[in-house]
């Protein structure tokens, strides 16, 4: 046989078994068994649980960058408004409120040597109240709905919080363990409520066993080829960072312009950052969602996500092809939100600006991302600085006995759902828990549609009333295990 012939033959032999291996670990990409949970019958007063959110909605506690325009007045009432609703938790527990917008309830266990955190904020975001269909600080029940500007975000799962410590106390309860109940009133405004209350801890001496606060959420068709819905716990969550553009021109008559304007030149850098995405990147987080959901999918899924190192490539191309969630899984993002230039259309302008929001992958930071973009830009003309930034977060562990509480409470609330750790790509207050503790997970205990998720600093943000309900078995099965 000619040696061409035994290449051929060679060749085709190493694809077969390229095959082979790609198709047989596939084949074995399955599932593990799981013990099953025992989904204990738990009940909350579900009446109270839907006017006490409803009371908590009518208070307006919009926060503002801006703090003078802030109605202080409705944080004071809703304040007030706890100790009402709440007065076995006002009882039994410690109150501290640490800073402006800085409340901290200590429910005191049998052994204080270990601490759990639950989180919430009430504070919520500006409404443009002609768009709403409903008023959005009225608290309307209607229809099995409850409407109202943070029903979702997070007055639900404070709520939720409190509905439960206040029900086990009533039940005589004590917690093993010390658990402190954390709410801040400037989380939307990326204030001081979170980080003087995890200085509170740090002062103290207290490292938290687990922290939970506003995350992912109980979704349906989130991962190609799944079906069944999955709860996302959020592990960790990518930086944020605001990056301005600017360029200084000449000005003048617009009708003798130079080749490019300040507007042209920034316009070139806009088309050069978006043709030039970042890397992409496999974080802890975004491998062990594959990991986890892609064992539940088809087969052709499973061809990819069980052979990764063939197939990162590909999958790479296809997330930067359809953007979205996918791809923002895998690199940091860059999006031009705003761009100004010359007051008057006959005018060249003197300075153009952009501003781009990026949201900063695990294993990059604030200076590595300006760099880059500087460097993909390649233009001295443009100028770039922060306007603000902060790193991501750290990354929290997926074994051991927090990270199993908060499955064990998940799997028994939703047992048709399947739990994975997940890389929240929005901000919360919990980043700044990663200082003082390695299990910060991140889960708004409700099922969410694909409607309801786009409500949350959207127009008319409502709630099921029972998922209020399901949001407090979820904090009633969490509490127990403390």
């Amino acid at each position: 046989m000619a040696w061409y012939l035994w290449l051929i033959v060679a060749v085709a032999a190493l694809v077969l078994l390229l095959i082979a291996v790609l198709v047989g670990r596939a084949i074995a990409f399955r599932p593990g068994k799981e013990a099953p949970v025992s989904a204990e019958s738990v009940h909350c007063d579900e009446n109270k649980a839907v006017s006490d959110l409803a009371e908590m909605i009518r208070c307006k506690t919009v926060s503002d960058i801006d703090e003078s325009r802030e109605e202080e007045a409705e944080f004071a009432k809703f304040e007030k408004l706890l100790p009402r609703l709440f007065p076995q938790v006002h009882n039994a527990c410690t109150f501290e409120k640490l800073g402006r917008r800085s409340l901290l309830f200590h429910w005191k266990g049998r052994d204080s040597s270990v601490a759990r955190v639950l989180m919430a904020h009430y504070d919520v975001v500006s409404v443009e109240e002609s768009l709403w269909k409903k008023p959005a600080f009225d608290g309307i029940i209607e229809d099995g709905v409850l409407w109202g500007r943070g029903t979702l975000d997070t007055k639900g799962t404070l709520n939720g919080v409190l509905q439960a410590a206040e029900q086990l106390i009533r039940e005589g309860f004590v917690p093993q363990n010390d658990i402190y109940m954390a709410f801040s009133g400037n989380e939307e405004t990326n204030g001081s409520g979170a980080p003087t209350i995890v200085n509170y801890f740090k002062e103290k001496g207290i490292r938290p066993a687990l922290v939970c606060d506003e995350g992912g959420a109980v979704v349906d068709k989130v991962f190609p080829g799944v079906a069944e819905p999955c709860a996302l716990i959020g592990i960790a969550e990518k930086g944020l960072c605001n990056l301005r553009f600017t360029v200084e021109g000449s000005g003048g008559h617009a009708s003798a312009p130079p080749p490019h304007t300040a507007v042209g030149i920034l316009s070139r850098a806009c088309e050069r950052a978006e043709n030039h995405p970042f890397p992409a990147r496999l974080s802890k987080p975004a491998r062990e969602l594959f990991d986890t959901l892609g064992r539940r999918s088809n087969f052709v899924y499973r061809l990819i996500f069980a052979n990764l190192w063939l197939f990162k490539g590909a999958l790479n191309g296809i997330c930067k092809k359809s953007g979205g969630e996918l791809n923002a899984l895998m690199r940091t993002t860059v999006a031009f939100t705003q761009m100004s230039g010359s007051k008057g259309m006959n005018v060249l302008p003197p300075h153009a600006e952009m501003v781009a929001n990026l949201r900063i992958m695990c294993g990059e930071s604030v200076e590595s991302v300006k760099a880059y973009l500087k460097k993909v830009i390649a233009d001295d003309r443009v100028k770039i600085e922060v306007a603000y930034g902060m790193d991501p977060s750290n990354i929290s562990e997926t074994e051991g006995e927090a990270w199993e509480m908060m499955r064990r409470a998940v799997r028994a609330t939703w047992p048709e759902a399947l739990v994975s750790p997940y890389l929240m790509l929005a901000c919360s207050d919990s980043r700044h828990y990663g200082e003082i503790s390695d299990n910060v997970y991140r889960f708004s205990a409700m099922a969410l549609t694909k409607e309801e998720r786009g409500m949350i600093h959207g127009n008319d943000e409502r709630i099921p009333l029972d998922k209020i309900v399901k949001t407090v078995e979820f904090y009633l099965r969490l509490i127990r295990q403390f």
